[in-house]
């Protein structure tokens, strides 16, 4: 089903899902839930449709954190120092080898649900800056001014430029 796939030894930690293409979209969520190479979830399902509607041929998920949970809540208040670095060591890796890379910047509300969310979405935006990617959300950002997470998207939303100096300042607070 997925020809981009990366987990560790034993798939409890995934750093990359989805599928080839020449246009590809770049999507960074909290943390991934029960989507495989064999198999997706909603919010896959909802990424891949939202791409192929607009003109990507092929898209990779991302997160700010690896660690699988289908509830963001249950996963542990401390960061897993190894799993936080490889990760955005991977997504930095992946973006850098893009010609023009698009961003969908895509965690939602929930980003302050744990401390190591916020301190990922501040480390890719600095760290990413210098292979000038477009960051991009999805919708309206929500009430607090966060880009929404694909699993309440509508398909007639579009994309809009996320700015990501502006963004970033509502990080520090």
């Amino acid at each position: 089903m997925y020809d981009i796939y990366s987990k560790n030894h034993d798939d409890s930690w995934r750093y990359t899902l989805g599928k080839s293409g020449a246009r590809k979209l770049f999507v960074i969520g909290l943390n991934p839930s029960t989507a495989t190479k064999e198999k997706s979830d909603t919010t896959v399902a909802k990424v891949e449709g939202a791409a192929i509607r607009n003109g990507f041929d092929g898209f990779v998920m991302l997160n700010l954190y690896p660690i699988r949970a289908t509830d963001y809540s249950a996963l542990p208040v401390e960061v897993n120092d190894e799993a936080f670095s490889e990760n955005l060591n991977r997504i930095e890796a992946l973006v850098s080898s893009e010609p023009h890379p698009v961003i969908w910047a895509a965690w939602g509300e929930s980003i302050y649900a744990r401390s190591y969310f916020v301190a990922g979405a501040k480390e890719l935006l600095s760290r990413l800056q210098r292979h000038s990617p477009s960051w991009q959300h999805f919708g309206a950002l929500t009430r607090s001014g966060h880009p929404r997470h694909p699993s309440r998207l509508q398909y007639a939303w579009d994309f809009s430029r996320l700015d990501t100096i502006g963004y970033g300042r509502t990080l520090e607070t």
